[in-house]
C-alpha cells in the first residue's frame, strides 16, 4: 500500500471525528455520554448557511472524542462489500491535535467476520500505519516538526469537511441543499446533500456526499460519499463519548518486537 492509498483511505475516515452516534436507520443509536454544556435545541434550520455556521461553532468546542466506528466500502460494479470495525480517538489542545483509528475486524461480502488489526495514528507531523497481518509499519511525514498541522487541516487537502470548512469554500465546490427528513426518529437529524460542481477540485474523485447531522449534538452523525467510479463509502459512529478524558498513551506509537523496523517516508522539501 503506497503513501497516497494510505493517506486517502484515512482521509475518508477523518471526515467527522466529532460525530454523534447513528444506527442503520439513524433512529435507534443515541450518544452514550455527552458533556456538552449547551445542547442545541431541535429546531428546524432555515438555511444551509445556518446549518454550516452552527456546525462550525460546535466543532470548534471539540477537545476530546472517542467512539466505535464502522466503515463500509461498497463496489457495485464488482458486487463487493467490505466492512471494517474498530475504535476512533481524537484530542485537541495547546495548538496540537492527535488522532488514532484502530481497526480490529473485517467482513468481506457474506463471509464470516475475521480479526484484522490495522491501526492509523496521526500526531500532527507523522501519519503511522501499522499492519498487524504482515507485521509492517510505515511512517509518512506530513509536516515539519516545528509546524504541526491539525488532523482536519490535513484532511481538507483531499476532502471537504462539513463543520470545519468555510461556508464560502463549500459553496464554491458544491451545490448544497437541505433534504427534508420524513418519518420517526429521522426527524432528529438534519441531512445535507452536496453535489460536486463541474469545475470543483473534487470533480475527479467524488460525485456526491450526504451528511446527516444529529440535532441534539449538532455534529455530523453519518456520511455517505459516492465516488466518480460509483464506489460508496459509508461511515457510522457508535457509542460516542465527547470531551471525556482519554489516556495519553492511546496516541503513542509502539512497534511490536517481532516487526521489522518502520519504513520511513520523509516530507519532500519544497523547491523555491
Amino acid at each position: 500500500m503506497d503513501n497516497k492509498m494510505v493517506t486517502n483511505g484515512l482521509f475518508i475516515l477523518l471526515l467527522i471525528v466529532g460525530a454523534g452516534g447513528c444506527s442503520e436507520d439513524l433512529a435507534v443509536q443515541r450518544p452514550a455520554e455527552v458533556s456538552s454544556k449547551a445542547p442545541v435545541e431541535k429546531a428546524e434550520p432555515n438555511s444551509v448557511e445556518q446549518v454550516l455556521t452552527q456546525l462550525k461553532q460546535k466543532t470548534e468546542e471539540l477537545k476530546l472524542y472517542q467512539s466505535e466506528i464502522e466503515y463500509l466500502i461498497s463496489q457495485p460494479l464488482f458486487e463487493s462489500k467490505t466492512l471494517r470495525k474498530g475504535v476512533l480517538y481524537y484530542q485537541k489542545g495547546e495548538g496540537k491535535s492527535a488522532l488514532r483509528i484502530n481497526f480490529e475486524t473485517l467482513k468481506q461480502d457474506d463471509e464470516k467476520t475475521q480479526k484484522y488489526a490495522e491501526h492509523f495514528i496521526f500526531d500532527g507531523v507523522w501519519l503511522t500505519h501499522i499492519d498487524y497481518q504482515i507485521k509492517e509499519v510505515k511512517r509518512y511525514q506530513k509536516a515539519e516538526p516545528n509546524e504541526p498541522v491539525d488532523a482536519f487541516e490535513l484532511v481538507s487537502e483531499n476532502f471537504p469537511i462539513i463543520g470545519f470548512s468555510k461556508v464560502e469554500d463549500l459553496k464554491k465546490e458544491f451545490e448544497i441543499r437541505l433534504i427534508k427528513q420524513q418519518g420517526g426518529g429521522v426527524k432528529d437529524f438534519i441531512q445535507l446533500h452536496l453535489k460536486v460542481k463541474a469545475d470543483s477540485i473534487y470533480k475527479d474523485d467524488y460525485a456526491s456526499i450526504d451528511f446527516w447531522i444529529d440535532k441534539q449534538l449538532y455534529l455530523p452523525a453519518k456520511i455517505i460519499a459516492v465516488s466518480t467510479e460509483e464506489d460508496i463509502y459509508e461511515i457510522k459512529f457508535l457509542q460516542p463519548a465527547i470531551n471525556k478524558k482519554i489516556d495519553k498513551k492511546v496516541f503513542e506509537v509502539e512497534v511490536p518486537k517481532d516487526f521489522d523496523a518502520p519504513e520511513i517516508f520523509e516530507l519532500k522539501k519544497k523547491t523555491k
